[in-house]
């Protein structure tokens, strides 16, 4: 009972911090929306592009990536196919949840090995502070991407390693209506 409560607050307190991440990882999609179009509007009425917008729009994407995986792990949102384990789940669900266990503990492991990597990659940036750019006109510190990469990676590990041991079965599949019906029963195209 207590081990069980345990799981379950840690499981809300990584739950919790994945949606965390997944907000800052979406404000850093609407900034980067902003910068691309006041380059685009720089460029076009002054002929005047915006400092550093190659560099922001590369380091961006990794921290998007980094920031909603963990938030994207825990609402089973990982690209992935599911198509063999879902036909599995029809016939012999108790084997379809065992492979499901296995591949989050994979992926437990897998996203774990990045996060153990990367940490001393970010202690030797803040270190060092090594930077990303063209000195004189843009730079940005490196440190802070190998922080999220290291962060993301591991917040998404824990997550995965809660689904192992609750024992998360099968996701709930969303089912979207491709076509209104009328009254009659007809499609309405």
């Amino acid at each position: 009972m207590m081990l069980t409560s345990a799981i379950n607050g840690l499981s809300r307190v990584a739950n919790s911090f994945a949606i965390a991440a997944n907000v800052l990882g979406t404000l850093t999609v609407l900034a980067l929306v902003v910068i691309l179009n006041a380059d685009v509007i720089a460029r076009g009425l002054f002929n005047a592009p915006l400092r550093g917008t190659y560099e922001i729009v590369q380091l961006s994407v990794v921290l998007i990536v980094f920031l909603q995986l963990a938030d994207v792990v825990r609402v089973d949102r990982l690209t992935r196919s599911d198509g063999f384990l879902n036909l599995l789940h029809g016939h012999l669900p108790r084997l379809a949840a065992n492979l499901r266990r296995i591949i989050n503990a994979v992926s437990a492991i897998f996203m774990g090995l990045i996060a153990y990597i990367m940490f001393p990659e970010f202690l030797k940036m803040w270190g060092t502070q090594d930077f990303f750019g063209i000195p004189g006109i843009f730079t940005v510190p490196w440190w802070p991407v190998k922080l999220v990469i290291a962060g993301g990676s591991a917040l998404a590990c824990l997550i995965f390693a809660l689904k192992v041991i609750t024992a998360q079965d099968r996701p709930q599949l969303v089912r979207m209506p491709e076509h209104k019906t009328t009254e009659r029963g007809g499609l309405n195209t």
